[in-house]
């Protein structure tokens, strides 16, 4: 099982930093390449750019939250919930 990690292209877990506007303001964030491929692919979904898309998950979890103290965590929370919820169909007719 480890061998399917450990043989994983290193390209998928290079920092990547992207700029970006949220809220008015330009602010960057550093991801791993893996976790900008899921958001690129979350927005075109929801039909936005990612840096739109970005701002909008900020807003609504600054809405329903009050803060987003670390947004670089929150995207990669985000990421991994979506990756959940697209696996729990396909566990629930296996």
């Amino acid at each position: 099982m480890c061998h399917v990690y450990a043989s994983t292209d290193p390209r998928r877990y290079e920092c990547v930093t992207r700029s970006l506007r949220v809220q008015g303001s330009v602010t960057s964030v550093r991801l791993e390449q893996e976790f900008w491929e899921i958001l690129d692919q979350m927005a075109q979904d929801q039909q936005l750019s990612t840096s739109r898309f970005i701002s909008e998950l900020y807003m609504e979890v600054l809405a329903t939250k009050g803060a987003v103290p670390n947004l670089a965590s929150m995207l990669r929370v985000a990421c991994a919930v979506h990756l959940h919820i697209r696996a729990e169909p396909a566990s629930r007719s296996a």
